[in-house]
């Protein structure tokens, strides 16, 4: 399997050589030359392994579609290390449960983090360890984090021989519970950076060291981020999951709804799609930051800056620039790499925006890839988590949230709504209070975890401050 950049650069890597590069030299995001197509056939032999073998044996087979320059005995027996019972808390892993009629959350917060990014980053984690002890190479990942990403990251790099990670994050804007994971983690290959701005900083700032070819060569900088592919084809198997636990044959198709800021995580049921899922909508929600509402509303893909991000109770979605939004693109507009380079660099830079509401490809992104959206407000939020508690005794997250209150506006008689579940109610509990007015249970091992020492470096959005910051703890490791 050969991978190219999204801008059009000519050169084709394999799948270990994107692993720990992050972007594409031209700054573009990998994707695979072709989506492997899963037939009828194909997909009975997955709805078998998963049922008979379990979620890692499918995690192998769907990663194999992808990535063939590492032998199978190794890729199998790192996907068995990664999604176990004990890390997962569950045999099943991505628990399909019932909500209402026709209507299905799929839990994918059972990780060490009780977030979803732990089903791709805790794979991500023995993935780099596996392939730099193979190099005999080290890898300093830098990051950005809007509040799960980081703690997922650092929890599933800690300890990990070979690979230091510098993670930035907006200062104040994560919950209290958030903050407290990452900070609070004192091992010598952890660095917490509170960067005075919101999250659209801090990736800007990830993608400014990213570009700097001869820094990220010199420091062996690589990304954890969902611009790295294989975060998001981690994701692509939870798809399957979901789909064969709502269904009892391969005709039936299947709606999902994402909570989504970055696009990283719908993007890989885009994937999924694309593979031959029988997906029948991709539904995506964001909060008051509609940036993707209003492009799959309008055609209009319109950046905020910093003064026009509203800092919101889905924090983790407070995001106006979707990184991972990008590689849909390449696929709507029939991967014409020139023409999205031009869109993602020189009109977004120049204008903030553009726009594809006259072009005629922008209507396959309903028609043909399944794409639809909706938006959910904090009352919304309130209103949702109060309903589905006091109906199904069920307590759901802010995001969680704003996945079920839109994708009620989107069910289709006969086609089941799978809303993925993203985090666990104790990581944003003031709003848990605000709607319930009790606070949500806190798993024992976090039990007190607010009030333990933390070790975090605050500083101005500047990317020399920054770069100067990891090149003295690489220089004087």
């Amino acid at each position: 399997m050969q991978y190219l950049s999204t801008r059009g650069h000519p050169e084709r890597k394999r799948f270990c050589e994107i692993l720990l590069e992050g972007l594409a030299p031209d700054g573009g995001l990998y994707l695979p030359d072709h989506y492997p197509q899963v037939t009828p056939d194909a997909l009975a032999r997955l709805r078998n392994v998963y049922a008979h073998q379990g979620y890692a044996s499918l995690a192998f087979e769907v990663l194999s579609l992808y990535i063939d320059d590492i032998p199978a005995d190794d890729l199998k027996a790192l996907c068995v290390k990664t999604y176990t019972q004990e890390v997962f808390g569950t045999a099943a892993i991505v628990p399909v449960r019932a909500l209402e009629p026709g209507l299905f959350v799929e839990a994918l917060s059972n990780g060490p983090t009780l977030a979803f990014k732990d089903m791709a980053m805790q794979l991500l984690g023995n993935l780099f360890e596996y392939e730099l002890a193979r190099r005999g190479e080290e890898l300093n990942i830098f990051g950005a984090t809007s509040g799960d990403t980081g703690s997922a990251a650092e929890y599933a790099m800690r300890g990990k021989r070979g690979v230091r990670v510098f993670m930035t994050s907006p200062h104040g804007r994560m919950s209290p519970f958030q903050q407290a994971q990452m900070f609070s983690l004192l091992d010598d290959n952890i660095h917490n950076i509170a960067i005075e701005g919101v999250f659209d900083d801090c990736q800007d700032l990830v993608k400014a060291v990213s570009n700097d070819l001869e820094f990220k060569s010199k420091y062996k900088i690589g990304t954890v981020n969902s611009i790295n592919w294989a975060r998001l084809l981690a994701q692509v198997v939870y798809y399957f999951a979901g789909y064969f636990q709502v269904t009892t044959d391969n005709a039936q198709r299947v709606s999902f709804t994402v909570p989504s800021g970055n696009f990283g995580n719908v993007c890989a049921g885009h994937v999924a799609r694309m593979m031959g899922l029988p997906i029948a909508q991709l539904v995506v929600a964001t909060n008051e930051n509609d940036v993707l509402d209003e492009f799959f509303r309008t055609g209009v893909y319109r950046v905020r800056g910093s003064a026009d991000t509203h800092e919101t109770s889905s924090p983790s979605m407070d995001i106006s620039k979707a990184s991972n939004f990008e590689r849909f693109v390449f696929d709507l507009l029939a991967r014409d790499g020139t023409r999205v380079n031009s869109l993602f660099g020189a009109e977004l830079s120049a204008q903030g925006r553009f726009d594809l509401s006259a072009d005629p490809q922008f209507a396959q992104a309903a028609t043909r890839y399944g794409f639809v959206s909706g938006k959910s407000t904090h009352e919304d939020r309130l209103q949702t988590i109060r309903s589905v508690y006091q109906s199904f005794g069920q307590m759901v997250d802010t995001h969680t949230a704003d996945g079920i209150k839109v994708a009620r506006e989107h069910m289709q008689a006969g086609v089941p709504m799978v809303v993925l579940e993203t985090a666990l109610p104790i990581k944003f509990a003031a709003t848990i209070v605000e709607a319930l007015n009790r606070e949500p249970d806190c798993p024992a091992k976090f039990e007190g975890i607010e009030s333990l020492p933390r070790r975090v470096q605050v500083m101005p959005a500047d990317v020399t401050q920054v770069k100067a910051y990891i090149t003295q703890h690489c220089d004087h490791a």
